[in-house]
């Protein structure tokens, strides 16, 4: 394994702007643990695609790290519960979410003694310099990714192991892991690479082994000069431990400090020269692009055996007492974190989760911290201010030059406000990575992002109508060919009747005719055949008439018990 230390490989990517990145607030090399708190509340979505289905009901007795919602589909993670006690609820409550809507959630009473579940490693951390990693198989690594529901922690919240398995299948040829952190306030990943090097890059190697990269490039921004030599040494120390054939095959490669380098298209282009297509994905182009903290859970989950139950957040802002970052268990809930770091409630003008860029307004302090929460800005008055009213466009162009995606937001702005939703789509609205640069160069206070959010909801919503239409049509033309085959067989049935009856009336006919004609031929034999039948009639009449009195006179020769037993006889042959 190599090291870049100097910026070697540096490509620029257009737009951009440069911020106070505010980071010397909560920026301390510790990390402090949040204390249980007395409920969790456990949302069983916390990833994009399928939500968790619940496997507890309430009143079971849970440990911590225990399954109690399992995946639902290919892209979907299961959640665990994240400390030990009792499912007292089941239940939708308000989450941290910009719709503001609720969510199913598992509700715990923890008892406080916070026990672990059976946890069950792949490998002990010892054998990470010996043979453990080599005899780990990527569908190995890649089960205990998904059994562990670790999705992107980096804010894109896709399931690992989905991602995982379909970037093997497309021969990614470069790993990239983004440790650039470019948002104003959060630090962290920061704190992070300070403090667990050698988790990142234990997590890091596995990432490599099951994608089948080459190379492993980590980038990161120069104004963390402490969390790049942290990540250098471990690399250092694991590359003269190690005796490993390849040994050029991760890189750590510092990049200018401009928002938004962290974004996953720019960083790739700033490491590798390469772009991402128009609406594709690094994958296209044989990247895969991993955030550090996901790294970091993988290590967790397969040298350790514990699932995604806890994550960093940052608690910082004018209005905390002590900025910092704080480790949390998920389904803790927002206040009682706020009330554990300490702030001042009268100032309080914002809170955010996120960052000021691409964060959101929290609805309420009373949801809980998800696999999303990265952190919680609280601002004071003034800190972030609201801004004036817009103004009229004045053609500057300023927003397309701070645009990292090359795009033309003016254009897209017209568009958007006039609901021209074909003619925004001819501008790629869909690559916009709604990063605010825009709206925050905009001398007109436009709010640039709101627009292009709601132009791509209308999209979004408008296909989904047309997809329900389709799909109506689909089935009103599948029932009228239903119809009309049924339909058609009924004919056919009458049709087949109709041709059997006429059959049958012409086969009677027939016959009829047959006996006609054979009726004839017998009237018209000599008189003599007549003449004959009767008198075989008259002998067959004499000699009856001669066997029944013949029976008579026998009868009459038979005692009374004999004559009894004739009778009977001749009864039961009469009712025979």
């Amino acid at each position: 394994m190599s090291v870049s230390q100097q910026l070697q490989g540096i490509w620029p990517f257009p737009g951009g702007i440069k911020l106070d990145g505010k980071k010397s607030l909560s920026c301390q090399t510790v990390i402090n643990h949040a204390e249980l708190p007395r409920e969790l509340e456990i949302p069983l979505s916390q990833h994009i695609g399928h939500p968790a289905e619940a496997v507890v009901k309430v009143g079971d007795s849970v440990k911590k790290g225990q399954l109690i919602g399992h995946a639902k589909g290919f892209v979907s993670a299961p959640v665990h519960a994240s400390s030990s006690g009792i499912v007292t609820a089941i239940e939708e409550r308000l989450v941290p979410h910009p719709s503001g809507l609720p969510a199913l959630c598992v509700i715990i009473d923890t008892d406080g003694y916070d026990h672990w579940y059976d946890c069950t490693a792949l490998i002990a951390k010892n054998d990470a310099e010996h043979n453990g990693l080599n005899a780990l198989s990527a569908e190995q690594i890649t089960g205990k990714v998904a059994e562990a529901g670790i999705v992107g922690l980096g804010g894109a919240l896709y399931p690992s192991a989905a991602k995982l398995q379909t970037a093997r299948k497309k021969d990614s040829d470069t790993l990239i892991i983004n440790a650039a952190e470019c948002e104003p306030y959060i630090t962290c990943d920061d704190a992070l690479m300070r403090n667990r090097p050698e988790e990142i890059i234990l997590g890091i190697l596995l990432i490599k082994k099951v994608v089948g990269a080459e190379r492993c490039l980590i980038g990161i921004e120069d104004n963390k000069p402490e969390a790049w030599q942290a990540l250098l040494d471990t690399i250092q120390g694991y590359q003269r431990a190690s005796h490993e054939h390849d040994k050029q095959s991760i890189e750590i490669i510092q990049v200018p400090t401009r928002y938004p380098a962290g974004g996953e298209k720019q960083l790739i282009q700033v490491l590798t020269g390469r772009e991402v297509p128009s609406q594709g994905l690094p994958m296209d182009i044989g990247i895969i692009c991993h955030n550090i903290t996901t790294a970091a859970a993988v290590y967790q989950a397969v040298y350790r055996g514990e699932p995604l139950v806890s994550r960093i957040v940052t608690i910082t802002g004018g209005a905390i007492k002590k900025p910092q970052n704080m480790e949390v268990a998920i389904g803790t809930s927002i206040r009682e974190v706020l009330d554990q770091a300490g702030w001042h409630k009268e100032r309080v003008d914002k809170i955010i989760m996120g960052g000021p860029m691409m964060g959101f307004a929290l609805p309420s302090i009373d949801v809980p911290v998800t696999k999303a929460t990265n952190c919680i800005l609280v601002s004071e008055p003034g800190e972030l201010p609201t801004p004036p009213p817009a103004m009229p466009c004045i053609r500057c162009a300023r927003c397309a030059d701070s645009c990292p995606m090359s795009l033309l937001p003016q254009q897209m702005y017209w568009y958007a406000k006039a609901r021209e939703l074909e003619k925004v789509q001819d501008y790629n609205i869909f690559d916009c990575i709604e990063c605010g640069c825009c709206s925050y160069s905009c001398p007109s206070n436009i709010p640039l992002v709101q627009y292009f959010r709601y132009a791509k909801n209308e999209i979004w919503d408008d296909e989904r109508e047309r997809n329900k239409a389709n799909l109506a049509r689909e089935r009103h033309e599948f029932r009228q060919e239903r119809l009309e085959k049924a339909k058609k067989a009924k004919q056919e049935a009458a049709r087949l009747r109709k041709e059997k009856l006429a059959k049958k009336k012409a086969e009677d006919k027939k016959n009829a005719a047959a006996a006609k004609d054979g009726g004839s031929k017998s009237d018209n034999k000599p008189a003599s055949s007549h003449a004959d039948l009767i008198a075989e009639a008259i002998a067959r009449s004499k000699a009856k008439k001669a066997q029944q009195q013949a029976l008579k006179k026998n009868t009459e020769n038979l005692t009374e018990a004999q004559q009894k037993q004739v009778n009977e006889a001749n009864e039961r042959r009469k009712k025979s």
